[in-house]
C-alpha cells in the first residue's frame, strides 16, 4: 500500500471519530512513521501499532500547557500492514489503532481498552 493511500486511511478513521471527542482534544498532532523504533531499554523485538506520548487530560492541572509541545500520535504503518492480510483488515485495524491512542489522550489506559476490545 502507497504512502498516500495509509494517509488517506488514517485520515478516514479520524473522520469517524466522533466530533464531539475531537473538539474536547487539546494540542495533539498525529503523525505516520513506518515503525516503532525500541528504546535502549527495551526489547528489541517490540512492535507497536500506534503509540500515543503526551499528557493526557486528565493528568493536565491548571499549570499545564504554556508552552507545551503538542501530544502525539503516531500510527505506524509497516506493522499494521504486516498483521493484515487484505485492505478491509488495514481499515478496521487502522479505526482500531486511532480510537486506541485517541482514548489514551482522554486517560483511558490499555487495561480498559482491552476490556472493551480496543485493545
Amino acid at each position: 500500500m502507497s504512502d498516500d493511500a495509509f494517509e488517506l486511511l488514517v485520515e478516514d478513521a479520524l473522520d469517524q471519530i466522533p466530533k464531539s471527542f475531537l473538539r474536547l482534544m487539546d494540542n495533539v498532532a498525529i503523525f505516520i512513521e513506518d515503525r516503532y523504533q525500541p528504546l535502549p531499554h527495551e526489547d528489541p523485538a517490540t512492535a507497536l501499532l500506534g503509540l500515543y506520548e503526551g499528557v493526557a487530560l486528565t493528568e493536565r492541572d491548571g499549570g499545564w500547557g504554556a508552552g507545551a509541545l503538542p501530544d502525539r500520535i503516531t500510527i505506524y504503518k509497516d506493522s499494521i500492514l504486516e498483521i493484515c492480510e487484505n485492505e478491509k483488515q488495514v481499515i478496521e485495524e487502522v479505526g482500531i489503532t486511532m480510537v486506541h491512542e485517541i482514548a489514551h489522550h482522554f486517560g483511558v489506559g490499555d487495561k480498559k481498552l482491552h476490556d472493551l476490545g480496543w485493545g
